[in-house]
């Protein structure tokens, strides 16, 4: 028969998933490794079972004891889900910006959950740590886990996380991107990679408001200012966070970073947390500079079943005013045309044949072509005057599109409005979209017809 003995078995051997609608115009390969397919769906999983497992070998947890922690909620579920397996006792200490949902599942696996002000300063006696250090302190035969100085936390990443990436690109990784929580993630996998290859780099993801960029370009700990984004950022340095194995740390907003991780759902069909949403942006940020020989791997960091009530809900991204109404943009335009479409764009050479490249106008059903060379519009065709010119000479299908290409269709950035597109159409059959440099996209005066249709419905 083929089972895992426990459920703990599930952890690790995720898989990495390209992206491709949401990253259209970048050369680069993205491909996200698939945290959220865990167990407790999330990447803290790892760090649970490492620890509690170190902490028994070290004789530290003993039979029937309760296991304390300070969490923003995954580390958390993958503490319960071990010590529910193992059968310990377990009590969590949250803030009150942690999702009602991490609240719910923690409770639902058997654990006790102490909610504190988020407003509490690191060392007060209301602060989430000193509180789960205090009970620690009173409880007989508990096992405080500490993920923030507990050594099994970046091992973890090292040992498994690294590995895994390292053999799933098979050693083609260019960049690691990760958010910076507790440190150990970005710390114990980008440890591993920098060994197999010195060069790859390791790029941290951090909220405006925490303290890990300044602190990584001047040595200095800056006071930290309130971000909305769960489970990375800091207010304090973690023991464990080493950040001389991080290359660059880019500050992320939390608009940024939950429009992201909307925008993931939508578009690609990863349902994720916010901290998704910050990896997922500075490595698209990244990416901007790079070629096609670049491989970018980042964490997607947990489920969004976690915060359904959170950037998920409408209502709270209005009541943050994180929500505006959405724009009709080329891009957007380009994005949601008619099934019937191509969804991919299909583009002539200059050198191509003209048989061939009316068969695949034919092929695809479209009566307009860009011509393109390098990725840059050169020109254009439409199928009734090629036509008219073939049928009074022949020899022509076997000349080069050069031949009979008029002028390219109108560029417009993908972020330009839909009044920008409506005015190109009416003097062009077509408009050409540009997304970092390159087209990416057509639109018709068919397809901003569908869009329009489709938003008033």
């Amino acid at each position: 028969m083929n089972y895992y003995e426990n459920v703990l078995g599930l952890i690790g051997h995720t898989p990495l998933v390209k992206l491709n609608r949401i990253t259209r115009g970048l050369k680069a390969t993205i491909l996200g490794k698939m945290e959220n397919l865990n167990p407790g769906a999330s990447v803290k999983d790892r760090i649970g079972i490492s620890m509690i497992e170190a902490a028994e070998r070290e004789g530290k947890l003993r039979p029937g004891g309760t296991i304390i922690e300070a969490t923003s909620g995954n580390t958390g579920i993958g503490l319960a889900l071990a010590a529910a397996v193992k059968g310990y006792n377990s009590i969590f200490v949250m803030t009150d910006k942690c999702s009602v949902e991490k609240v719910r599942y923690l409770k639902s696996l058997g654990a006790d959950v102490i909610i504190t002000p988020v407003s509490a300063k690191p060392g007060s006696a209301d602060h989430y740590v000193t509180v789960a250090q205090r009970i620690a302190k009173e409880t007989p035969n508990s096992f405080y886990p500490d993920q923030y100085s507990n050594p099994a936390n970046p091992e973890a990443h090292y040992l498994t996380t690294g590995p895994e990436i390292w053999e799933q690109t098979e050693g083609k990784i260019t960049h690691f991107v990760a958010g910076i929580g507790t440190g150990g993630t970005i710390s114990g996998t980008g440890r591993f990679l920098k060994e197999k290859n010195p060069n790859i780099q390791v790029i941290g993801a951090d909220p405006y408001g925490s303290i890990y960029k300044t602190y990584k370009e001047t040595g200095e700990i800056p006071e930290s200012t309130p971000y909305l984004v769960e489970g990375i950022g800091q207010a304090t340095l973690p023991e464990i966070a080493d950040v001389r194995v991080i290359d660059e740390i880019l500050n992320i907003t939390d608009r940024e970073s939950f429009e992201m991780s909307r925008n993931l759902g939508r578009m690609e069909g990863i349902f994720c947390g916010g901290s998704t949403g910050t990896n997922l942006a500075a490595a698209m940020q990244i990416a901007r500079d790079l070629d096609e020989t670049a491989v970018i791997v980042f964490i997607v960091c947990d489920t969004g079943e976690h915060y359904l009530s959170k950037h998920h809900s409408d209502e709270w991204m209005k009541e943050k005013r994180l929500l505006e109404p959405q724009k009709i943009t080329a891009g957007l335009i380009n994005e949601t045309k008619s099934e019937k479409a191509p969804q991919v764009l299909i583009s002539a050479s200059p050198h191509e044949r003209i048989a061939d490249v009316l068969a695949k106008m034919n092929e695809h059903g479209i009566t307009q072509i860009p011509v393109l060379e390098d990725g840059q519009s050169v020109g254009s065709l439409r199928e009734n005057r090629v036509l008219a010119k073939v049928l009074g000479n022949r020899d022509l299908l076997e000349s080069p599109v050069s031949e009979v290409m008029e002028k390219g269709f109108p560029v417009l950035d993908v972020d330009s409005s839909a009044a920008e597109v409506t005015y190109q159409l009416q003097s062009s059959p077509a408009v050409l979209v540009e997304e970092y440099g390159r087209i990416t996209g057509i639109i018709t005066r068919h397809d901003v017809l569908d869009v329009s249709s489709s938003t008033r419905g």
